[in-house]
Formats: structure tokens, sequence, C-alpha cells
């Protein structure tokens, strides 16, 4: 599954330098907005010790990690949605990715301008968010134009449709994103075909100095209260002490040194669950000789589906699925063992894949 979050926030919050350590990409991260001029794109590798305890028990020729794409997307400033600074760039990356993390700056320093004048994250969060609510009731706007038009003819869908459509404009009209409007079952069709910039599933991302990477401060205080109505997840990062992780070449290095910084692991390992919590998202493995890998499927998905993102072939032929869990392949040390303790299960089209399963595919094609 090809996941791909895109990283946004006003000039100057610290998005570049949080993408470059987040992927070790070459994105510019400079002191004046519009450093990064065109969305760059760059792979995090999920860490995952369960992948690591299987590699230990299989040892397999091979490991395959799960990825997650990230893009950083370039600095808004007020007015994009009428096409300011890079402000057609910016909604046109955004509509692309599945989720939006929303870098805001919660930090001082005298040396890095803000492009407002001042700190003040919930401000800048509320710039962006009526950027985007703009472009969505433009959106909006157009469709029930076209949707009206179609009401003419007096047809029962048709004015459902409009009023479907009249109360996702109400709602962005009162300053709310899209993701926040209460809709019935029967709502959610025309809500899901407008692909609106403010449906996608959100996470905030404060960037700290080091000194507030664990407790927070004043800013990331306010900020929290100003979300707290949204039910979207809000994590601490420093983006510096990201970068200097990013900068050690071993991994001894970098264990000595959140150690020194009393941090259990990386910020880029937090934002990659949040990522995982957002997308409801889920880890299955296979498991063999020549290799064990991860793969990313949502949460709720059958078996044939799960076959389906190792190869289409393997969904369309489905058999059946061989399931061991996690705990048990663990607990008996290997899939022989397993299978004489009477542990593996035979699963059918039905079956619902669960989080950590390892799991053997049977399909005729």
């Amino acid at each position: 599954m090809a996941l791909q979050a895109g990283i946004v926030g006003l000039p100057n919050v610290g998005k570049s330098t949080l993408f470059n350590a987040l992927t070790s990409g070459k994105a510019l991260a400079a002191n004046y907005p519009f450093a990064t001029k065109d969305p760059n794109v760059g792979i995090i590798t999920v860490p995952d010790p369960r992948l690591d305890k299987l590699e230990e028990l299989v040892n397999p020729k091979r490991v395959v990690p799960t990825t997650v794409e990230i893009v950083d997307i370039a600095g808004l400033i007020k007015g994009a949605s009428q096409g300011e600074g890079l402000g057609n760039q910016f909604l046109a990356n955004i509509r692309e990715v599945d989720a939006i993390i929303h870098v805001v700056r919660c930090f001082d320093n005298d040396n890095v301008i803000h492009v407002d004048g001042s700190v003040d994250p919930v401000r800048d969060k509320e710039i962006i968010d009526t950027e985007l609510i703009l472009k969505d009731l433009d959106t909006v706007e157009k469709r029930l134009e076209k949707l009206k038009k179609q009401a003419k003819s007096a047809e029962k869908e048709a004015l459902r449709a409009v009023e479907i459509a009249e109360k996702i404009k109400t709602h962005l009209e009162s300053g709310q994103p899209a993701r926040s409007c209460s809709l019935e079952e029967d709502e959610m069709v025309l809500y899901k075909d407008l692909l609106l910039l403010t449906s996608k599933p959100i996470l905030y991302v404060c960037n700290v100095d080091e000194d507030s990477v664990h407790e927070g401060n004043e800013y990331t205080q306010k900020f929290t209260e100003a979300v707290s109505n949204e039910r979207a997840e809000v994590i601490l990062i420093s983006a510096d002490i990201e970068a200097d992780i990013a900068g050690l070449e071993t991994v001894e290095e970098r264990l000595e040194f959140l150690e020194d910084m009393g941090l259990n692991e990386p910020g880029v390992n937090k934002l990659i669950r949040a990522t995982y919590k957002l997308l409801n998202l889920i880890t299955y493995f296979t498991a063999g000789e020549k290799e064990v890998r991860a793969w990313t499927i949502t949460r709720g998905t059958k078996a044939p589906g799960a076959a389906g993102v190792i190869h289409t072939d393997f969904e369309k032929g489905f058999i059946r699925a061989e399931v061991i869990k996690y705990s048990d392949y663990v607990q008996f040390g290997s899939e022989a063992a397993v299978k004489e303790a009477g542990k593996l299960g035979v699963e059918g089209k039905e079956y619902v894949v669960t989080d950590g399963d390892v799991m053997h595919f049977r399909f005729n094609v």
C-alpha cells in the first residue's frame, strides 16, 4: 500500500528541516519563504521490532520493511486560495496526498524569521485552515451549480444531492473543516466524491525547542487547547533534534544521543505510529527462507484484499490463507513448531486480517 502523507505549514516553521531529518532527503531548508519550491518526496522505513524478531527466528536471505511516503509541500501564505504566493501549487499538491501532517512552530528563535513577525501556532493553524476551507467552499459551490440544474427535473436523488451539498457548504461557511461535519451514511457518497481538502485526516506536529520536547511549553499548551474539539492527534517533535540524529553515522551513536537527550526513541517513530493511527492502518507479515516482509493494509481488510497487496493474482485466485498469530510464532519459535502445536489457522475469504498476523496465501489462476 502506497501511503502518502503531505507535510504542510507556513514558511519557516521547520517543515523542510523535519522532512530532511525523517527522510534524509535533499530538500532545501533555508531562512526565507518558499525555500522548497517543488514538492519533495521521501521514503520513511517503518520501524517495527516484530520484523526484527521474525528475522531472528526465520533467518531469511532478506528482510523488507514497509514504508511511508512523505511529501514536503511548498509553504503556504494568506491568499493561497486565490493563488497568492505558491497557493495554486500548494493546493494541487495537497489534494494528492492521503493525510496531512501539519507542522506548527512552537519555539522562539530570533535567527529564524517568522513570516508573520511573531510566534503564534494557533494563528498559523487558522491561516492554513482558512485557505483550505475557502478552496473547499469554491469546490462545493461549483458542484452545487451543477446539482441545482439537475434538480430542476425534480428527481428525488438530485434533490437529495443538493440538500447534502448545502449542508456541507453551511458547515464550511461556519469556519469548520469538512472532516468535522456530522453526516449520515447516505450523505457520505457525495462527501467523498467532492474530494475536499479539509476532509483529509490530519496530524498536528508541534515543532519545539530541545528543552520542550518532553513536556511542551506555553505555545503547545495553547495549541492543544485550540484543537481539542477536532479529534486530531497532536505530537511534539524537535526538528533540530531529529536533524542531529539523522546526521549520526551508527546505531550506537544514535542510541547514545537519545539517551543523553532523555528520549526513548527518535521522533520519526512517533510520527509514523501517529500516521498509521490516523489512516487506520495495520501491518501483517509474510515469512520464509527467502524473505521476511511487512505489508501495510487498512484495518478491517479481509484475507483476499490483503493477498492483493502482494499481487492482484493472489486476490483473484484466492483459495485460503494460512495464518499464524505473531505471539504464537514467537512462543513456539518456528512455523513447523506452530503447526505441531495446532496453532496454524486456515482461513477463508471472510477472514479479517489482524495486526501482526503472519500469513501464507494459497491461490489458483
